[in-house]
C-alpha cells in the first residue's frame, strides 16, 4: 500500500482507502454484520488506514460498525464522517453551531470514539459554503476536541472552491473517475495551492465502470441505482456519477476496448490516483474480496500516457456536454 498526505490534516493515510455506503447503506442487500465487519477487517489487515461512513449510512449503523471494528484493532486507522443530511428539510438555516455539534455528538455516540478524525459537512446546499458562523461553530467544536479536523463533501466543483475560503477547511471530498473528470481542471490545482486533501469518492459510477452491469442488469427496489437515476432523492450525480445509461454504455465499451478488459475497475480506480492531487479514492465494497482487490490497485503499473488521453477524449466526445454544466 502507498500512503499520501491529507492535506493540512498532516495524516498519512492509505491511497486506496474504504468508503462505506454500503455497510448499512441502500444498496439493494440484506444487511449482513459479519460480512460488513469482515470488509472492514480485511481492509486494515490490507493496509487501509483511513475509513469513510456518515451518520446517515443506515442510520447511524455503519458508523457504530466502524467504530466497534476501529477500536478493536491495534493499528491506529482514522475514521471521517459527515453530518447534515439527517435535516429534515435539508435545507441551509438548518446548518447552525447547535444542530451541528448535536449530530457530531450522536456520531461520537454511534462509533463509541472519544474523538472524530475528521469530520464533514454532507454536501450541504450551496449557500451553506457562504455562512461565515457555520465554519465558526465547527472551528469551536474542534477546540472542544470532538473533532481534530473538519472538512466538506461535495457535489458541485463551483462548492468545492468556495469551501476552501475558509483556512480551517482541511479537506473537501468529491465525485471524480473517467466519466466525472472535471474537478481536475480548476479545483486541483487551488487544492494543492492551499493544501487541501482530496477524498475522491463514487470512483466507479456506482458500478458502472466496473463493468459489471449491462443493459440487462435490473437492481433492487432498495438500490439507489434503481430509484434515483433522475435524482429524485438526492443529486442525481451521486447515482452512476449522474451519466444518462445510454450515454455512459457507449463510454464504457471504448474504455473497455482501450483497456482490452471486460472488468476494469482496476483500470478506473488506477485512473483516479494518477492525478497526485488526490489524497485517497475511497470505493465501497459488498464482501471481503472486493475490498481486496481495489487495495490491490495501489501497486498496478501508471497508466500510460497515451490510455490518459484516450479516457479524456471519450468523455470529451459522448459525455461532456451531459456533465460538465451540472457538477
Amino acid at each position: 500500500m502507498n500512503y499520501r498526505t491529507l492535506g493540512k490534516t498532516g495524516y498519512k493515510v492509505s491511497e486506496v482507502s474504504l468508503g462505506t455506503w454500503q455497510v448499512g447503506g441502500r444498496w439493494g442487500a440484506d444487511f449482513d454484520q459479519k460480512n460488513a465487519e469482515a470488509i472492514i477487517h480485511k481492509a486494515i489487515d490490507e493496509g487501509v488506514n483511513f475509513i469513510d461512513t456518515a451518520d446517515v449510512y443506515g442510520d447511524g449503523l455503519s458508523e457504530k460498525i466502524v467504530g466497534a471494528v476501529v477500536r478493536s484493532r491495534s493499528e491506529e486507522v482514522l475514521v471521517a464522517t459527515k453530518s447534515g443530511r439527517r435535516l429534515n428539510p435539508h435545507n441551509a438555516e438548518g446548518y447552525n453551531s447547535k444542530t451541528i455539534e448535536s449530530f457530531i455528538d450522536d456520531s461520537l455516540k454511534n462509533s463509541g470514539l472519544d474523538t472524530l478524525d475528521l469530520l464533514q459537512l454532507h454536501c450541504p446546499p450551496t449557500s451553506v459554503y457562504q455562512k461565515d458562523e457555520v465554519f465558526e461553530a465547527l472551528d469551536k467544536i474542534k477546540e472542544k476536541g470532538k473533532i481534530r479536523h473538519y472538512g466538506v463533501s461535495v457535489e458541485k466543483v463551483e462548492e468545492a472552491i468556495m469551501a476552501m475560503n475558509y483556512s480551517g477547511v482541511a479537506t473537501v471530498q468529491i465525485i471524480f473517475n473517467m466519466f466525472r473528470p472535471k474537478p481536475a481542471e480548476e479545483f486541483f490545482p487551488l487544492a494543492k495551492a492551499n493544501n487541501v486533501g482530496i477524498l475522491a469518492r463514487v470512483p466507479l459510477a456506482s458500478g458502472l465502470l466496473s463493468g459489471k452491469i449491462t443493459k440487462e442488469t435490473t437492481f433492487a427496489s432498495e438500490d439507489h441505482r434503481n430509484f434515483n437515476r433522475d435524482g429524485k432523492f438526492f443529486d442525481k450525480g451521486e447515482t452512476f456519477s449522474g451519466v444518462p445509461l445510454e450515454l455512459g454504455f457507449a463510454a464504457l465499451e471504448r474504455v473497455q476496448k482501450l483497456f482490452g478488459e471486460t472488468l476494469i475497475a482496476p483500470q478506473a480506480l488506477k485512473w483516479v490516483l494518477m492525478f497526485d492531487a488526490v489524497s485517497c479514492v475511497i470505493p465501497g465494497a459488498s464482501r471481503p474480496s472486493q475490498a481486496e482487490a481495489n487495495i490491490s490497485v495501489s501497486n498496478l503499473p501508471d497508466l500510460t500516457a497515451a490510455q490518459m488521453e484516450e479516457v479524456q477524449k471519450i468523455y470529451d466526445e459522448l459525455l461532456k456536454d451531459s456533465i460538465h454544466p451540472n457538477w
